[in-house]
């Protein structure tokens, strides 16, 4: 019976288990087919960003679409991180994940957080750069420093994120209950059997400084923006506002999501507030990914257009198909 127990505790200890997932019964496959239609929204904006982009020439020589296109791959990046292994459990009877396969998707999902931002603070200086100085735009903002600017904001992120994954990983754990749908870093830290105060102050500094200076940067930039656009004819502060407008949505957007999922660090969940809780730390994951591909889509004229042209020209091409297939059927 020892040996059985000391098996089934090591075995345990292998597997984080979520805690908040209940009992749906028979809705738990409605559940999973609205959050199945959820991802498949997000992979069909998304790669109709990417594609427009890519089989469009004209944006290729436009930086500013170069870094959409990043961040549509960015949210793919982030929704295979997260929904695949979501759908499993929405369905599943039992709520255990590896703990490897827990620490790769902290990995994946903070670091897609990271990428998110440090392209937003890409795009915002993209956007200084050709209002306050457009004749000296295509000479700063160049093939190369665009793919610079790109890896260093896909680097950076993906640097930190392994040494913070490193470090959490090798913490000794005396419980495998996380109070989360997925996993997170902040509750597994909680799980350790050792003093954490020093690596949660560090932590704590370093969340700041990394979310501080892109932001202060924005808020710089676009100062400078607003200035610039003060001085200018009607015609010029139309044009800014069409292209800064989109960028300035995304940004608050992924501010006040990112703000609910560092709230949930000091928040103590409980059985009355597990749905508020759930809501509060699924908004980084699903609501970036929609709206970055529909303001995009829909703000800038040189995408909607190419998405347009590729919708027409799939119209067209099973409606051939569609009589085709008639006619040999009337030939038979």
């Amino acid at each position: 019976m020892k040996n059985s127990s000391s098996s089934s505790s090591n075995m345990k200890s292998l597997y984080f288990q979520f805690t908040l997932f209940t009992d749906q019964g028979s809705l738990r496959y409605l559940f999973f087919s609205l959050c199945l239609l959820l991802y498949m929204t997000i992979v069909s904006a998304n790669l109709a960003i990417i594609l427009a982009v890519c089989l469009e020439k004209s944006l290729h020589h436009q930086p500013m679409y170069i870094f959409i296109c990043c961040l549509s791959c960015n949210s793919l990046y982030g929704s295979v991180g997260f929904f695949p292994r979501f759908l499993m459990d929405v369905i599943s009877d039992t709520h255990l994940i590896p703990q490897t396969a827990c620490f790769i998707q902290i990995y994946i999902i903070y670091s897609y957080l990271g990428n998110e931002l440090t392209l937003l603070t890409v795009m915002a200086y993209d956007r200084l750069v050709a209002i306050c100085q457009p004749l000296h735009y295509h000479r700063k903002m160049t093939g190369r420093k665009v793919a610079c600017l790109i890896f260093v904001s896909w680097l950076y992120p993906a640097f930190n994120m392994s040494v913070c994954v490193y470090k959490v990983s090798r913490i000794p754990l005396c419980g495998n209950k996380l109070n989360r749908v997925f996993c997170t870093n902040w509750p597994v830290v909680q799980l350790s059997c050792e003093d954490t105060t020093v690596m949660n102050i560090l932590g704590g500094v370093s969340s700041v400084v990394s979310v501080s200076i892109p932001l202060t940067f924005v808020l710089f930039t676009y100062l400078r923006i607003l200035l610039v656009c003060r001085r200018s004819s009607s015609e010029f502060r139309g044009k800014a506002l069409q292209t800064c407008v989109p960028h300035i949505v995304t940004f608050v957007n992924y501010c006040v999501t990112v703000f609910c999922e560092m709230s949930l660090t000091r928040y103590k969940v409980t059985e009355k507030n597990t749905l508020f809780v759930v809501v509060l730390s699924l908004e980084c994951l699903i609501v970036p990914p929609i709206n970055n591909p529909l303001v995009y889509g829909l703000s800038l004229p040189q995408i909607r257009g190419v998405i347009f042209r590729g919708v027409r020209v799939f119209r067209k091409v099973s409606a051939g198909k569609q009589k085709i297939h008639r006619e040999q059927e009337h030939l038979k």
